[in-house]
């Protein structure tokens, strides 16, 4: 019915799946916050709850696995796609902070530095030190170091994992 779409419903489901499960989860802690020390008859309920999110969990797994297995990655367009949407922004943030910047102000300093390279059609890190030095006297040469994008995902990626 739609050819042109190239997302799967599967994923789709198993997102809105997992928010169901949440809304369960979240049932079983609104049962159990008012357990008094002993007879905990109520709590014989959590399995009408608990084994239907299971055997759910279950298929989206499965389902999940096959899709991993099948996806095709197309490397020189993820490449060219990485470099667009500023991923690199927060990095020029963590830059400032550490240099003693506000966070408020390298919130700000960071806003601009990305409202200038839309502008002007570039990244962050096409931007000259002195475009980067009008914003802060703060950045200096090794600025560029954080905004590499390599860097970025290497740090993305480890944020994501704690």
């Amino acid at each position: 019915m739609m050819p042109q779409k190239k997302n799967a419903d599967s994923a789709e489901l198993i997102r809105g799946n997992a928010a169901m499960i949440i809304g369960q989860l979240d049932q079983c802690l609104v049962m159990m916050k008012g357990l008094p020390l002993a007879y905990n008859k109520d709590m014989q309920l959590d399995k009408e709850i608990y084994l239907p999110a299971f055997k759910k969990i279950n298929m989206m797994l499965v389902i999940m696995a096959k899709i991993i297995k099948s996806l095709k990655l197309d490397k020189k367009r993820l490449a060219r796609s990485i470099k667009q949407g500023f991923l690199n922004a927060t990095d020029m943030a963590d830059y400032l902070v550490k240099k003693g910047v506000p966070f408020r102000d390298a919130h700000q300093i960071v806003g601009k530095a990305v409202l200038s390279a839309e502008t002007k059609h570039k990244s962050l890190e096409q931007l000259s030190l002195n475009e980067l030095k009008d914003l802060s006297p703060m950045i200096t040469e090794d600025i560029y170091d954080y905004l590499k994008i390599p860097e970025a995902m290497k740090k993305g990626i480890k944020k994501e994992m704690l």
